[in-house]
C-alpha cells in the first residue's frame, strides 16, 4: 500500500508538478501509509528493497610499488 501510493504520488508530481494540490495530497498519503507500515513493524526495505549494484572499480594506486 506505502509503495503503490509513493508510485501515485510519484506519478502526480511528474505530471502536474510539486506545488499542485493533488501532489501534495498523494504525497500525504504516501507518507502516512509509510508511517502505518513501519509502525506495524515493516522496515523500508522491506518496501525498498536495494538495487543490486556493481563496485565501482577500482582506482589504480601508481604509487603502491614506489618507496622513497
Amino acid at each position: 500500500m506505502a509503495r503503490t501510493a509513493q508510485r501515485l504520488a510519484v506519478r502526480a508530481i511528474t505530471a502536474r508538478g510539486l506545488a499542485h494540490p493533488l501532489t501534495l495530497a498523494l504525497l500525504a498519503a504516501a507518507t502516512t501509509a509509510a508511517a502505518r507500515a513501519w509502525d506495524a513493524g515493516h522496515r523500508v526495505t522491506d518496501t525498498h528493497p536495494a538495487p543490486a549494484r556493481k563496485a565501482p572499480p577500482r582506482m589504480p594506486n601508481h604509487q603502491a610499488g614506489h618507496r622513497g
